[in-house]
């Protein structure tokens, strides 16, 4: 080995965090509510525990790309994966300030910043029958909210699977009795 190269050491936790951004993409492609989705989640997820930068951001996108793949690409990819990258930045810093309150906030946020972004692209299009000023935008985003409100919600509970779920597997406090 070169004197200058680091040896990466992959943790057992690194394979979980893995395994578990790898398993909520699959969710995509089971039957769900609309947007009741854990793309969010993953990203948040990915960006909180991956400690390597590019690995937060190389890790669920490609678990993302994967599931596209199988449901099949559409017009607005880009302001799909551009939320996905700034909630990925979301969780990178959520990895300095991680308690239960800032991650109920960034589940939150990551939900705000998926609508916005991902409502607006649909909107410029052009393709909404809303007309291209800031009244349209409005309509656009009004009708967009069934939508957000099933986005909220699968973020949460996605977030909470994920997160919880990692705490469960890491904490060697648990322990599982018979009732």
């Amino acid at each position: 080995m070169h004197p200058k190269m680091k040896k990466i050491e992959i943790s057992p936790k690194f394979y979980v965090v893995l395994t578990m951004i790898f398993a909520a993409a699959l969710m995509r492609l089971i039957p769900h509510w609309p947007n009741f989705t854990p793309i969010a989640a993953t990203a948040l997820f990915g960006g909180t525990f991956l400690k390597r930068k590019e690995l937060a951001f190389l890790i669920p996108v490609s678990a993302m790309l994967l599931s596209d793949l199988v449901l099949g690409f559409h017009s607005s990819m880009f302001s799909v994966y551009a939320s996905f990258m700034v909630i990925v930045g979301l969780g990178l810093l959520l990895q300095h300030k991680f308690t239960v309150v800032n991650t109920l906030s960034a589940s939150i946020a990551s939900s705000v910043i998926f609508f916005l972004v991902t409502n607006f692209a649909s909107w410029t299009s052009g393709l909404m029958p809303y007309p291209m000023n800031v009244g349209g935008l409005m309509q656009s985003y009004i009708a967009g909210l069934p939508f957000f409100y099933n986005g909220i919600l699968g973020d949460l509970f996605y977030n909470s699977v994920l997160f919880g779920g990692l705490y469960l597997v890491s904490n060697k406090q648990v322990v599982f009795t018979k009732s």
